[in-house]
């Protein structure tokens, strides 16, 4: 995650655990590899991460180079918030933000996709706004996860993992089923 520039910024250190990913086209998530838009389409099969079984958890996937990463005019983009998560079990925690593949604009280069788990250390957390299904954009740009982070007052990362992506032929595909891109 340092190398990549995750760590500063998006966190402030690696996490010591590690999210496990893996999606139906049979591709895993592995610390900054390359996957296709194609490969990610879908939602996640696994997802996985250490966690207390008595314990709430947040668990969010963002892009940070939106448009692009010499560019990030649009913030960071919230691909999946799933809060309230119990003891890990992420199918079983309120969706707010449903989740979204990865969609990076033709010639921005690579993006970073990253996911990251952080304790509730108070419990139960209320959320107003930042609820998205996976056709409307709109509400995913400009999202600030130290910012969402302190609000909520979770602190840093237990967990993470994040692959990279540029554009493909699905892109255009899935912006189709967009009904409020920018």
């Amino acid at each position: 995650m340092e190398a990549n520039g995750v760590v500063p910024d998006i966190i402030d250190s690696v996490p010591l655990g590690t999210i496990q990913v893996e999606y139906p086209s049979g591709v895993s998530v592995n610390d900054g590899n390359e996957l296709t838009p194609t490969q990610v389409k879908d939602h996640p099969s696994v997802v996985n991460f250490t966690a207390e079984p008595e314990s709430l958890y947040t668990f969010v996937m963002i892009d940070p180079d939106a448009p692009s990463r010499a560019n990030p005019t649009v913030g960071q983009v919230l691909h999946w918030l799933v809060i309230n998560v119990p003891g890990g079990n992420v199918s079983e925690g309120e969706v707010l933000t449903e989740y979204r593949g990865s969609g990076p604009p033709l010639g921005t280069g690579l993006h970073r996709y990253i996911f990251l788990a952080y304790k509730q250390p108070a419990g139960r957390i209320t959320v107003d706004g930042l609820r998205a299904d996976r056709f409307h954009v709109k509400p995913r740009l400009m999202f600030n996860m130290r910012n969402f982070a302190e609000a909520h007052n979770i602190g840093q990362p237990v967990a993470g993992n994040f692959y990279v992506a540029q554009y493909d032929d699905y892109v255009p595909i899935a912006r189709s089923q967009t009904k409020d891109y920018p």
